[in-house]
């Protein structure tokens, strides 16, 4: 599976593409970051942001684009404009058929080092070492948009897994409430296909903590 990861910007772009090979190994095929100048003409920083992501769909052909999720920040200015230019990203995507997923900040830090809470040392430290890369990728955008596709690429098989234990207990359900089973019979087993789809995501967590504390980060 390859992923392009995207860290929205006008001033700077995070464009970041990752393989996934097997056993769970994973592959930098390309990183880069545009850039617009603060005093251009807001139309025309779209554009070159549209421009080079554009670029690197054509030539990467992703099957999936991750964008990061901002919910809010201090300064106004600046989540219009990661507002405007992920909306630019994600017509992109759309227009090309490829499935778009949304991370927080949160969900890339617990999926690359096992925190939520995780400062961009841990996360550029671990992405350096998940990608086998001689050294740390920069600026700090470019770092980010691949541990977005890393985010991915680690969490949608816990995503396919979550909708197949969801599904399975769905059809339990369904099959012990149409034989006439009293309601805590499906009910239960409604509730054991809730529980068992984060335990996954757990271990994954914990795995990546203890990896992330041996290598001396805490």
């Amino acid at each position: 599976m390859r992923v392009l990861g995207v860290d929205p910007g006008l001033t700077r772009c995070g464009v970041g593409v990752v393989d996934e090979g097997l056993g769970r190994r994973w592959k930098l095929i390309d990183v880069s970051v545009a850039r617009t100048p603060s005093g251009s003409d807001l139309a025309h920083r779209l554009l070159s942001v549209a421009s080079h992501v554009e670029a690197a769909m054509d030539l990467h052909r992703p099957d999936a684009v991750a964008i990061e999720r901002v919910f809010s920040q201090q300064n106004v200015l600046t989540v219009i404009g990661v507002a405007q230019a992920t909306g630019v990203v994600a017509l992109a995507a759309a227009r090309r058929g490829i499935p778009v997923a949304w991370h927080t900040p949160s969900e890339v830090k617990a999926a690359v080092t096992g925190s939520g809470v995780a400062d961009k040392a841990q996360v550029t430290f671990m992405i350096t070492k998940l990608l086998r890369l001689t050294a740390a990728p920069k600026p700090a955008d470019a770092a980010d948009a691949l541990a977005l596709a890393m985010c991915h690429l680690m969490r949608s098989p816990l995503i396919g897994r979550l909708a197949a234990v969801q599904q399975t207990g769905k059809i339990a359900a369904a099959e012990a409430k149409a034989a006439g089973a009293p309601p805590s019979r499906w009910e239960l087993a409604e509730r054991e296909a809730r529980k068992q789809a984060p335990i996954a995501l757990a271990r994954r967590r914990a795995a990546l903590q203890a990896e992330t504390k041996k290598a001396g980060l805490r």
